[in-house]
């Protein structure tokens, strides 16, 4: 498995290399065998199909039109890449924002360099071309990441060499994919920072990353404020100790666990003699004990 990993990775970066040697204004009629793969043509928009492996899912429509309307000007600054199917026709590798950018535009044929690729081939080059790209959001990082590695079977160690990035780099935007849907979204909607995600990832349950995502929103609380937030929030009671905590009986650990996930935030029982104790309940703000209020008042 080894092996075949360490081929394909040389064979993408074989694909990705020379294209200052590749030549302009060939006709792709003329395209063979010994020459796909280092040519760039001109080819009708017609003869090319979309990707199916395009890992990127939105397109800000005034992002195309500005791009659009430099097209007009300007034209194809950066060919697209495709690969050939059959006798004029050729399907999408990468660019697919350019494609449709020029189609927008009005023309009729775009600069392509074609290539040959099989189906891994052309998601792997598709994603690691759309994760270099400097306006994706966290979101879409993370995403294309679990892609590359679910789709490509590639370990985080072989991922962060595709890509250029630290291995920590990369955990960190994997970490991403465990936050709840709604703040996924947020980060998605660049209503918080990676910094403030990072932090979330350290509350211990959803209902707790919520609140504070909410508290986040409302407040506009800087990383360092949700940081400290968290860290306090994460501290154990003064009077409860690992000695405490080990002492309870499983019934009331299991009671403990219980109440932790029903309010959605950190519980503590302590126990004293003669079957005594106390419950206490961990809260972060007042919009936090309002939830958790109206938690207990339902029950």
């Amino acid at each position: 498995m080894s092996n075949k990993k360490e081929a394909l990775g040389k064979g993408i970066r074989a694909l990705l290399q020379n294209i200052d040697a590749e030549t302009e204004g060939r006709d792709p009629e003329a395209i063979d065998d010994k020459i796909l793969g280092i040519t760039v043509a001109r080819l009708p928009l017609d003869q090319i199909e979309v990707n199916p492996f395009q890992p990127r899912a939105d397109f800000e429509e005034a992002s195309l039109k500005e791009l659009a309307d430099s097209i007009k000007v300007h034209g194809v600054i950066q060919p697209i890449t495709v690969r050939a199917l059959s006798n004029k026709k050729y399907q999408l590798i990468a660019g697919e924002r350019r494609l449709r950018a020029t189609q927008a535009a009005g023309l009729t044929e775009i600069p392509a360099y074609i290539r040959k690729a099989n189906d891994q081939e052309m998601l792997e080059i598709g994603l690691v071309e759309n994760i270099q790209r400097e306006d994706l959001n966290a979101m879409e990082i993370a995403i294309n990441y679990k892609r590359l590695m679910d789709e490509c079977s590639l370990k985080q160690e072989e991922l962060a060499e595709r890509v250029g990035k630290e291995r920590t780099t990369v955990t960190n935007y994997l970490r991403l994919l465990k936050l709840p849907p709604e703040i996924q979204k947020g980060i998605k909607m660049k209503e918080l920072s990676m910094g403030h995600a990072r932090a979330l990832i350290g509350m211990d349950n959803v209902a707790s990353q919520l609140a504070l995502y909410k508290e986040i929103k409302e407040k506009g609380l800087s990383v360092r404020n949700v940081e400290a937030l968290v860290r306090d929030f994460q501290k154990p009671g003064p009077s409860r100790s690992s000695a405490s905590k080990s002492s309870l009986s499983p019934e009331l650990r299991k009671i403990e666990e219980a109440l932790k996930m029903q309010l959605g935030t950190k519980v503590a029982i302590k126990t004293r003699k003669a079957g005594a104790g106390e419950i206490v309940i961990s809260y972060f703000s007042n919009d936090d004990l309002s939830r958790i209020l109206d938690l207990i008042e339902k029950d």
